[in-house]
């Protein structure tokens, strides 16, 4: 007898996006399943944006319905693009981990990122990478059921980048750990997504992260119509 499938975390029939009653994307069918790696792309200007805050409900949409399982409700981790926190004010990275909102996990979460030696160190002498780490840290405190990333390699280099992606990769292999991450790396997300939703002109197209990434179909993606 075998299980019957998980509820998707996010599902969006017959969506419609935008600002001020225009549409930015529309024509969005999706669903991100329990467990499974999906990476958003999309050239800037295409919607991309626009989408990310849909699926999380930031801004409602202006036809069509996002639904989210019930489980999802405050556990969602979020890592943004680029690290806002003030680097004069003399947070620890115990400190910046301690602000995800869920008590008695800074210690564990440090350590599932490989920076528990650094707890005390101050957030603005961390390298590029490690304030990364962190802050991915950050996010796993609230016990996510679902990890969500915007550019997370964005900023910081080729070392620290490998880095940070084999740590999701991980993470999502050992944790089954459901994750949504928006990148421009091609060969990140081709290593680590198992699904794609991609983003142009204001429609998108969804698959296989092997079909939709394999070389010939990246220019169509990213630079002709869907």
């Amino acid at each position: 007898m075998t299980n019957a499938p998980r509820e998707a975390l996010i599902t969006v029939t017959g969506g419609a996006f935008g600002y001020h009653g225009t549409a930015i994307v529309s024509g969005v069918n999706v669903a991100l399943a329990p467990g499974e790696f999906t990476g958003l792309i999309g050239p800037n200007g295409a919607g991309k944006s626009t989408l990310f805050k849909g699926l999380l409900k930031l801004i409602a949409p202006l036809s069509g319905e996002v639904h989210h399982a019930p489980r999802l409700a405050g556990r969602i981790g979020y890592v943004p693009q680029r690290d806002t926190l003030d680097p004069i004010y003399p947070l620890t990275a115990a400190d910046v981990v301690d602000m995800g909102g869920r008590a008695g996990r800074t210690e564990e979460c440090l350590a599932q990122v490989g920076m528990r030696e650094f707890r005390a160190r101050t957030f603005s002498e961390l390298s590029g990478g490690q304030r990364q780490r962190v802050l991915i840290a950050r996010a796993l405190a609230v016990d996510p059921e679902l990890l969500v990333l915007d550019e997370p390699t964005a900023g910081i280099d080729p070392v620290a980048e490998e880095s940070v992606l084999q740590l999701l990769s991980d993470l999502h292999r050992r944790q089954k750990l459901t994750i949504l991450m928006v990148s421009h790396h091609m060969p990140a997300l081709r290593r680590c997504a198992e699904r794609v939703i991609a983003v142009n002109r204001g429609r998108i197209q969804s698959g296989p992260a092997a079909e939709l990434l394999a070389p010939e179909r990246i220019i169509e993606l990213l630079e002709g119509a869907l």
